[in-house]
Protein backbone atom coordinates (compact mmCIF):
# COMPACT_ATOMS: atom_id res chain seq x y z
CA UNK A 1 0.00 0.00 0.00
CA UNK A 2 1.60 3.24 -1.11
CA UNK A 3 -1.04 5.73 -0.04
CA UNK A 4 1.03 8.49 1.49
CA UNK A 5 3.28 10.53 -0.75
CA UNK A 6 3.87 14.29 -0.95
CA UNK A 7 4.72 15.94 -4.25
CA UNK A 8 6.95 17.84 -3.96
CA UNK A 9 8.48 16.05 -0.96
CA UNK A 10 8.21 17.75 2.43
CA UNK A 11 11.09 18.65 4.72
CA UNK A 12 9.94 16.54 7.65
CA UNK A 13 11.58 13.90 9.86
CA UNK A 14 8.99 11.28 8.87
CA UNK A 15 8.81 11.94 5.13
CA UNK A 16 11.40 10.25 2.92
CA UNK A 17 13.23 12.38 0.33
CA UNK A 18 11.03 10.66 -2.28
CA UNK A 19 7.96 12.18 -0.57
CA UNK A 20 6.71 8.88 0.88
CA UNK A 21 5.31 9.15 4.40
CA UNK A 22 6.88 6.93 7.05
CA UNK A 23 3.74 5.85 8.91
CA UNK A 24 3.25 2.35 10.31
CA UNK A 25 -0.38 1.99 9.20
CA UNK A 26 0.79 2.46 5.59
CA UNK A 27 3.45 -0.27 5.74
CA UNK A 28 2.24 -3.54 4.21
CA UNK A 29 4.53 -5.63 6.40
CA UNK A 30 3.88 -3.66 9.58
CA UNK A 31 0.47 -2.12 10.20
CA UNK A 32 -1.53 -2.04 6.97
CA UNK A 33 -4.93 -3.74 7.04
CA UNK A 34 -7.63 -3.51 4.36
CA UNK A 35 -10.07 -2.34 7.04
CA UNK A 36 -8.13 0.90 7.58
CA UNK A 37 -10.18 3.79 6.24
CA UNK A 38 -9.04 6.80 4.24
CA UNK A 39 -10.10 8.92 7.21
CA UNK A 40 -7.79 6.96 9.53
CA UNK A 41 -4.90 7.33 7.07
CA UNK A 42 -5.42 11.07 6.68
CA UNK A 43 -5.74 11.58 10.44
CA UNK A 44 -2.57 9.53 10.96
CA UNK A 45 -0.68 11.69 8.46
CA UNK A 46 -2.07 14.88 10.01
CA UNK A 47 -1.01 13.75 13.50
CA UNK A 48 2.45 12.85 12.21
CA UNK A 49 2.88 16.25 10.56
CA UNK A 50 1.82 18.03 13.76
CA UNK A 51 3.87 15.80 16.05
CA UNK A 52 6.81 14.08 14.30
CA UNK A 53 7.82 10.62 15.50
CA UNK A 54 11.53 10.73 16.44
CA UNK A 55 11.57 6.92 16.68
CA UNK A 56 10.96 6.59 12.94
CA UNK A 57 13.22 9.07 11.10
CA UNK A 58 13.09 9.05 7.31
CA UNK A 59 15.13 12.18 6.52
CA UNK A 60 18.45 12.68 8.33
CA UNK A 61 18.71 16.46 7.96
CA UNK A 62 15.12 17.10 9.05
CA UNK A 63 15.45 14.65 11.94
CA UNK A 64 18.71 16.16 13.21
CA UNK A 65 17.40 19.72 13.04
CA UNK A 66 14.12 18.72 14.69
CA UNK A 67 15.96 17.02 17.58
CA UNK A 68 18.82 19.51 18.07
CA UNK A 69 17.61 22.95 16.92
CA UNK A 70 13.83 23.33 16.75
CA UNK A 71 13.91 27.03 15.68
CA UNK A 72 16.26 26.17 12.76
CA UNK A 73 13.99 23.25 11.83
CA UNK A 74 10.91 25.49 11.78
CA UNK A 75 12.78 28.11 9.73
CA UNK A 76 13.78 25.46 7.17
CA UNK A 77 10.18 24.21 6.95
CA UNK A 78 8.94 27.76 6.26
CA UNK A 79 11.68 28.20 3.63
CA UNK A 80 10.69 24.98 1.83
CA UNK A 81 7.01 25.97 1.92
CA UNK A 82 7.86 29.32 0.28
CA UNK A 83 9.88 27.53 -2.42
CA UNK A 84 7.06 25.06 -3.12
CA UNK A 85 3.72 26.80 -2.49
CA UNK A 86 0.54 24.73 -2.57
CA UNK A 87 -1.25 24.56 -5.87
Amino acid sequence: MNAGKFVPPLFHPNVYPSGTVCLSILAEDDGWKPAITIKQILLGIQDLLDDPNPESPAQAEAYNLFKKDRPAYEKKVRQVVKEHPAV
